[in-house]
């Protein structure tokens, strides 16, 4: 019998398709109030997951329902191609029956996927708020444990305050314009971020899937060129987030570290979206960071919004 036909009374289960966008958004805004006292889950967000070329719905995705309620969703990706798994998972409160059985579904598929990439073992990754619908007890309770906290932080803007910067004299800043930007891009991130826990190396047509190429913004991307290195760093930023602007990546390679060129990035991304009319800008930081990343936030005024943890289950798999 699978872990499917095992639903305790009242419970149904499915996989998700890209039509359940609207009802996972529902969903995930009704947790992000109880959570961080907003809904703060854009539509587009949920349709970039489910239309995601590695989405793989029918097998990694479930919607659990109770007596007819939406009251959970888990995702699972499988980008490492080997022991590394990673999970979405969202749940109501007061579901306890309905948690651990989206936690049995989830664990055990994270195990075949780990096993058919000839690993030895499955190593699942998953984030939680701090303050997260589901008891921690539970989670540790299956042998989970946090490895990892991330903080969202926040910065208010105004045009007053925060002026364009002009570049520093060694940098020349450009937008990315074109085709051949856009893999410069993608090749000066990948190079920033390689040391970075849970790093996944990806080839350019996957990373433009990850970001929804198609749709992006490229003029909200920027390519920090410094005199005697070449192309250095990359500003990424998107303005189609209703709650505010955000910056999705600083990325600044290491060898052009230590001479303020994050700092000038994160003025530039503050004076842009302050000029556009935005009044709050956001980023997620790992909190430990080798690079000082975190203490750069602060200096320049951001504050923690809220925090994730990364919740880590490891287990053997059948060969």
């Amino acid at each position: 019998m699978s872990l499917s036909d095992a639903l305790p009374s009242g419970l149904t289960v499915r996989p998700a398709t890209f039509d359940d966008a609207a009802a996972v958004c529902a969903l995930l805004n009704e947790i992000d109030r109880l959570e961080i006292g907003r809904a703060d889950t854009d539509l587009y967000e949920i349709q970039a997951d489910l239309k995601h070329p590695e989405a793989d719905l029918e097998h990694n995705s479930w919607l659990l329902f109770d007596d007819g309620r939406l009251v959970a969703y888990g995702l699972l990706w499988d980008e490492s191609g080997g022991e590394r798994i990673d999970a979405e998972y969202y749940t109501l409160p007061d579901r306890p029956l309905a948690s651990e059985h989206l936690l049995d579904l989830m664990e055990a598929r994270s195990a075949e996927r780990a096993s058919a990439n000839g690993a030895d073992r499955a190593v699942l990754h998953l984030e939680l708020g701090i303050e997260p619908t589901l008891d921690p007890r539970v989670m540790r309770a299956r042998g989970w444990t946090p490895v990892r906290r991330y903080n969202a932080m926040v910065r208010p803007l105004s045009a007053a305050a925060d002026p364009l910067p002009q570049p520093p004299p060694s940098v020349t800043l450009r937008t990315c314009a074109d085709e051949s930007d856009r893999r410069r891009t993608h090749a000066l991130l990948q190079d920033a971020f390689a040391d970075e826990f849970d790093f996944h190396p990806r080839t350019y047509e996957q990373w433009s899937d990850d970001v929804d190429a198609e749709h992006a913004d490229w003029s909200l991307v920027w390519i920090a060129q410094v005199d005697g290195v070449g192309d250095a760093a990359v500003l990424r930023t998107r303005n189609n987030r209703a709650s505010m602007a955000w910056i999705g990546h600083i990325g600044v390679l290491r060898q052009a570290r230590g001479q303020g060129l994050g700092s000038y990035l994160l003025r530039h991304a503050f004076g842009h979206y302050a000029a556009l009319g935005r009044d709050r800008i956001g980023l997620g930081v790992d909190t430990d960071n080798s690079s000082g990343a975190l203490a750069l936030y602060e200096r320049h005024g951001m504050t923690r919004d809220y925090a994730v943890q990364t919740w880590e289950l490891i287990r053997p798999v059948a060969r």
